[in-house]
């Protein structure tokens, strides 16, 4: 007659499976910890600064107000409310403009022709340079005295305009500006969604004798709907925080008529031009709160599309 004798696993032993059947979160938990960290600590500092009259230096003493900040800068029809139609008009204008030239491009870049490696070698170009250089390089374009721009509307008998020095034109220039250098960004993404659609869906529609127009509208971009998403939440998110290019070209304030101050140029001269941290602070955090709304609402729009 066998007996068998059945040993209880050492703790050693225990800990060692345990760690086996979680691996990949115990390797993943050094890197998200320290990214937690660094998205935890500065935002909850920046909320508790948001709560305080803090001004002159964050170690200075501040006194707790509670909301009171928050009630002073929804007041604010001078600068905040200002400030936020600005960063719509922006975002909402440069998104557009980068959208409808980025399919036209992707789709132009789609089929294979001779020379594309170097079309798409030069229309990458932007992407290359710093956003402080571009805005720089277009500022001396633009500039109204001795600027390209204006010498060239001179040779076709059109007079000079102001551009970036003019209220209602700067906005409108920046928006060109940010066009120039981030529609390579749409079109890279367009057309890694291009080149994954199937063939044969266009095929089919050509045989049925549907003309470019309907083969776009009804097959291509159903397709590519996701896609296009994807680089309206990402350009979108990104146009929303743009601070380099309108700093580099219109400076404190975002002009002598705050004409190109949108919320992230305004919360860095509460923070650095009047040291005014509460205020800096409880604008940074709405326009915090502003993202994750809208990055919700795309998210929650894209899953009831799904459903």
């Amino acid at each position: 007659m066998t007996v068998m004798v059945t040993t209880r696993p050492t703790a050693r032993q225990a800990c060692s499976a345990w760690a086996n059947r979680h691996r990949k979160w115990l390797f993943a938990a050094p890197a998200m910890l320290f990214v937690g960290l660094l998205i935890i600590v500065p935002l909850a500092w920046t909320v508790y600064l948001s709560l305080t009259d803090a001004q002159g230096s964050v170690r200075a003493e501040s006194e707790f107000v509670g909301l009171a900040n928050y009630l002073k800068v929804f007041s604010d029809t001078e600068r905040f409310w200002p400030s936020v139609w600005r960063t719509f008009t922006f975002t909402g204008g440069a998104v557009a403009a980068e959208m409808v030239l980025g399919m036209g491009i992707a789709l132009l870049l789609w089929r294979p022709f001779k020379g594309e490696k170097w079309v798409r070698v030069a229309i990458l170009m932007p992407l290359v340079a710093t956003p402080v250089a571009v805005g720089m390089m277009w500022r001396l374009i633009f500039d109204p005295n001795i600027g390209f721009a204006n010498q060239l509307l001179d040779w076709f008998g059109i007079p000079a305009q102001p551009w970036l020095s003019g209220q209602t034109s700067a906005l409108p220039t920046l928006i060109f500006i940010d066009v120039w250098q981030w529609t390579p960004m749409i079109v890279l993404i367009l057309l890694a969604g291009l080149t994954s659609l199937s063939d044969e869906p266009d095929e089919a529609a050509r045989i049925d004798g549907a003309s470019s127009w309907q083969r776009f509208r009804f097959v291509t971009l159903p397709l590519l709907r996701s896609t296009v998403i994807v680089a309206i939440v990402l350009r979108g998110i990104d146009a929303l925080k743009t601070f380099d290019i309108l700093y580099a070209t219109k400076g404190k304030g975002g002009g002598s008529f705050h004409e190109v101050e949108t919320l992230n140029v305004y919360a860095f001269g509460l923070s650095f031009d009047y040291n005014d941290y509460g205020i800096a602070s409880t604008v940074l955090i709405l326009f915090f709160l502003l993202i994750i709304a809208i990055m919700w609402m795309v998210t929650y729009r894209r899953k009831g599309d799904r459903s």
